[in-house]
Formats: C-alpha cells, structure tokens, sequence
C-alpha cells in the first residue's frame, strides 16, 4: 500500500482521532527507555508521545507522509525523528523494551507470509522480554459496492470545499476490504475537481492473531475490547493486544 498520494487526506480524516492517544501514552510512560513506533503516519501518535516525554522513534514507509510528520514537527515546535522503512524488512541495532502498532499498521500485511516476516522482524528489534502492543478494528463492515457519505466534509481557508465519499468492496476469502475515496473539491467558483485513492487492509479475526503472535515466538497476548481495558466483546470496536516476547534468542 502506498500512502504517498493519501497522505493529505489521510491528515484531514484522521487527525483527530483521539481514541487510542491516552492508551499508547500510558503504556509508553511505564517503560524505561526508547520506543519503536511502527507505521507512524504523518505522527499523529508520534507527537502525542513526543509532547509527553517519551522519546520515540517512527518507522514509515511512505516518505510524503514523513514529510507531513517533519511538517507537523516544525509546527508544534517538536523535535521527531522517523525513519522510513518496511515493518517486514527494517534493520536496526537497536533493541527496544517496546514496540507499537497503531490504527491498524498491521492490517497492509496481506498474506501470512508477510505477517509472520513482519511480526518476527518486530520480535528481533524487541529486548528480552520486551513488549509488542498494538490494535486492530473489529472486521465489521457497512453495506458493499455503494457510495456513502459518511460525514466527512472539510472546509478549506481559501472557501473551497471537499466531500469525500466512499465505495468498499469484500474479497472474504482473501479477508481483505478495499475502500475507493473519492474526494470531491468544490471551488469557491463552483469548479469542481475529483481525486481518487483506493486503500486495502487486510483484517483479521482475534485468535488467528494470537496464533501469528505465537507462532513468530511471543507469549499469549492479553486481549482487550477497547482502549480503557474489559473483554473483547461483540460490540467491540476494537482489538487491543499487548504480547511480551517469548524465551529464545531475539
């Protein structure tokens, strides 16, 4: 997935979304040392961390998304310090006492081979008994193969206006959804300007997950149905798994 052309849409979806900021910062709070952040955006959770003490590092892939975070950075007066690389390739000689996945990171690993070179890669850069936290949305999905307007409408200083609507599609075999955004600007002339993005995630279902985790050498994982803690449960949102790695050598 190549976020390269979704980053500035990416910032005005979900930018403030706030659900997962104080559970990332409360975790990161009671380790001792640096944290590895994996698919850090444009450092949207980077920052929060960042602003609160912890010196963090953000790995990306997209480099218009890292230029977005060094953006944010000289914004709000922030020293952060990215790094652009693959989740199932990245080299470092650092090992962390933890390791985080937020919004969904893990969901642009389509097949099980890539999940299990991306999650050992992340054990290996893990300290001795260090931890791997990371959440995933419950796959639960809104009507197939038509466009919706789900609110999202953004107004820009020069009056222009942007409407993003959506198209999701379902390949359940493959476990993966494909969203179709198409972005529709309208000039203060009323001159109107399309862009389409596609992005595909590949979901997953809860002990599938515990058995990757298992199977890539880290210990049963607790499994929480939100941010503030409680069981997974069929009204749950999200999936919140915080795995320690297992004996052996990392």
């Amino acid at each position: 997935m190549n976020y390269d052309d979704l980053a500035d849409l990416y910032d005005h979806q979900y930018d403030v979304y706030r659900d997962d900021l104080h559970f990332y910062a409360g975790v990161a709070g009671k380790t001792a040392g640096r944290v590895l952040e994996i698919g850090a955006g444009t450092g949207r959770v980077t920052a929060f961390l960042a602003r609160r003490g912890v010196e963090v590092v953000g790995l990306e892939p997209s480099g218009r998304m890292i230029e977005r975070g060094r953006e944010r950075a000289q914004r709000e007066g922030l020293t952060l310090d990215f790094m652009q690389g693959d989740m199932k390739t990245f080299q470092l000689d650092e090992r962390f006492p933890l390791i985080i996945a937020p919004f969904n990171a893990l969901m642009h690993l389509y097949t099980p081979a890539e999940q299990l070179a991306a999650i050992g890669n992340i054990r290996a850069h893990l300290q001795p008994g260090g931890q791997f936290v990371f959440d995933l949305y419950v796959p639960r999905f809104g009507r197939m193969n038509t466009v919706r307007h789900e609110g999202e409408t953004f107004y820009a200083p020069d009056g222009s206006r942007t409407d993003v609507f959506l198209v999701q599609r379902h390949d359940k075999l493959a476990q993966r959804i494909t969203t179709e955004y198409h972005a529709d600007t309208t000039a203060p002339n009323a001159a109107l300007r399309r862009r389409h993005y596609a992005l595909t995630q590949r979901y997953y279902h809860r002990y599938e997950m515990e058995w990757l985790l298992r199977c890539a050498g880290f210990e049963p994982p607790r499994v929480t149905g939100s941010f503030q803690g409680g069981p997974l449960e069929k009204a749950s949102e999200v999936m919140v798994f915080q795995a320690r790695s297992g004996g052996g050598t990392n």
